[in-house]
Order: C-alpha cells, then structure tokens, then sequence
C-alpha cells in the first residue's frame, strides 16, 4: 500500500519474537484446547504481574467475543450494562452484547470515561422495577475510546461506588497496554484486579497476532467461565497459538515496552502538531491523537497517509483520530511531522 497508516494498532502482523516462537515451537506436540505447557506458563507470568497465584486466566481471539462472554455469562437476562455513550460495546460492536439479551443504558461524557456520579444518574434514572431492566454491571474501557486514561483514584472511586450499589465492575483492555505504559496513568495490573470483577488484557493491539486474555479476580464470576467460552465459540482446539503469544509478551515484559513505544510515538506526533499551531480535540494520554486540521491539509496528508474522520469541527475544519501502534516507524512518523509543519 502506497499511504503510511496511522488508522488503527493492528495494521501490522505481530512482533517477530512471536513469530519466532511459533515457528520454533510449530512441530511440538501440546494438549488442546488451552491446557497446554505455553498457555500454562503464559498464565503464570499474568499472575505474576498480578501478585495473585490463583486467579483464572483464559485466552480468547478476539475483543468482541471477550466482552460477549464476560457479559453473557456475568448477567442475568433482566439485567443491564452501564456504559459511557463512546464505550466499545455500545457503538463498534454491530449490537453483539443486545444480541445477546442485554440492554445497554448509556451515559454521556466529556471524556469517555464513567464517575461515581454516572453511576448514580444510572441507577436513578433505571429504578422503576420490574418494569425496567435492573443496572447490574458496569462497562469501562482503558483506554477508553477518546483515549483517555483512568487514574488509580478515579478507579478506586468507581470500584467503590459499584461495591456500594451491589453492580460488577468490567474493565475492556483492548488497550490497557498503552494505559499502564502512558505518563497520565499510575494504575498497574495488580491495581486493576483489586478493583475490578473481570477485566480482559488486550494481546491484538499490543504486539500478538491475535488474543485477548480474561482475567477473574471475582471468584463467582469464574466458576463454570470455561462452558460459556465454549458455549460462544471461543474454545480454540489449538489453544497453543494464544497461550504462546501471552507467554512471549509477559517475558521479558516485551508487553509493557512495546506499549510504550506506541506511546512515545503518539507524544512525538501530538507535540508536533501543538508546535505546528494546531489545536487538538483531546489531550494525548494514550496512543491516539486528535488533531483539528483544516480540510485542505488534511487532502495533502491523505495522499500519504491513512487516517481516521473523526468528525467535522466547522465548515474549514474536522478532528481527525491517529493511532499509534508497537510496530510505528518512526521515520514515518517524522515524515509525518514535516508533512505537518510544511503543509
């Protein structure tokens, strides 16, 4: 393809340590079905980062299949999800959690992030029992999808409110990579698990060519969690190819570094485009920048580069979303800041 692409963070296959891996491994015989010696040990080094020895560990291919069976298994069919309005599962997931007998009551927000406060409104506005489906489960993404990040206090605070009011808290980590690794977070994995139910460790976005890996810090949440995997189509007979990836990115802590680099590269961008005059929509807390360029720049850049719509800002103007990835090239991204500062 002739156009650099900052539209997402799996454009590229996966890192070559994974690669190698698997080719080195590829003739070895393991047990199926996810109960083999990769995915043990890729169990053990997540557990590891967690400071906890027995904490379930599963690995799935995909977001979407996490987020359904989290929720499918977690709810009762009266039961609903409280989200952000530009949470994942509300506007990017074709409907899969409604599909699967749930409602969603949204709330909005400036900053794709819920408060305790949200979480009240929520509640209050759903109360009219049994004729409205009863808040059961909170929704959060971190990063969220406007690329902001939860702080430890501000999680803590959430964690708090859903423990008073007797809802699960279920944090999306498509891209927890990048907002561990992010200057605006202080939050670690080990936090994560003892404020939240369940909680998913993005692998796609971070460096593996597929897989997610759940993680069940709520003991009755994960009883009989591998029938509903199943259940979903999610039970991989050759379970090695997930467990062996995990495994190579909780070595060597090859997770948190190429999150990082994501990172850096997004601040590299940001800050050129700040220097350049132009304004952003959002503050650069993660791996996603959103600039606000005029339309004419913004017809010079796509000749070279593929980029995100987000939204119109005036008639002159629209926001645009670039992401950063663990594979970013960095000469692209200074061709990218000259084509800025030029244009």
């Amino acid at each position: 393809m002739s156009q650099y692409s900052f539209l997402d963070d799996y454009s590229e296959g996966c890192h070559p340590d994974i690669l190698a891996a698997l080719a080195d491994t590829n003739l070895v015989q393991q047990t199926a079905y996810g109960n083999d010696d990769y995915s043990e040990r890729a169990r053990a080094l997540i557990r590891e980062q967690l400071g906890r020895r027995d904490t379930p560990v599963y690995f799935v291919s995909g977001g979407t299949l996490a987020n359904i069976i989290i929720t499918a298994s977690a709810l009762r069919p009266h039961e609903a999800i409280i989200a952000a309005s530009t949470g994942h599962i509300v506007g990017r997931e074709t409907g899969a959690i409604e599909a699967a007998g749930h409602k969603i009551i949204t709330v909005a927000t400036a900053d794709g992030k819920l408060t305790p406060e949200d979480i009240r409104s929520a509640l209050a506005n759903n109360a009219h029992y049994p004729h409205m489906a009863k808040p059961r489960l909170v929704y959060i993404s971190n990063a969220t999808e406007l690329g902001t990040v939860y702080t430890r206090a501000e999680l803590r605070a959430l964690a708090e409110s859903c423990r008073a009011n007797d809802l699960l808290l279920m944090l999306d980590g498509a891209r927890l990579g990048v907002a561990l690794t992010t200057e605006a977070s202080d939050l670690t994995l080990a936090e994560i698990a003892d404020l939240t139910d369940i909680f998913w460790i993005g692998g796609t976005k971070a460096g593996a060519l597929i897989g997610e890996a759940i993680v069940i810090p709520n003991a009755q949440l994960a009883h009989e969690f591998d029938f509903h995997i199943k259940q979903r189509g999610a039970l991989l007979a050759k379970g090695r190819l997930l467990g062996l990836q995990f495994a190579t990115l909780f070595s060597g802590q090859l997770f948190f570094a190429l999150s990082a680099h994501a990172n850096a590269m997004a601040q590299k961008i940001s800050r050129a485009i700040t220097a350049s005059g132009y304004a952003l929509a959002s503050p650069t807390q993660s791996n996603m920048i959103f600039p606000i360029l005029p339309d004419a720049l913004l017809e010079k850049l796509h000749q070279d580069y593929e980029f995100h719509l987000w939204s119109k800002a005036d008639d002159e103007h629209a926001v645009i979303r670039l992401v950063t990835s663990w594979a970013t090239d960095e000469e692209q991204v200074n061709a990218f800041i000259r084509d800025i500062s030029e244009k």
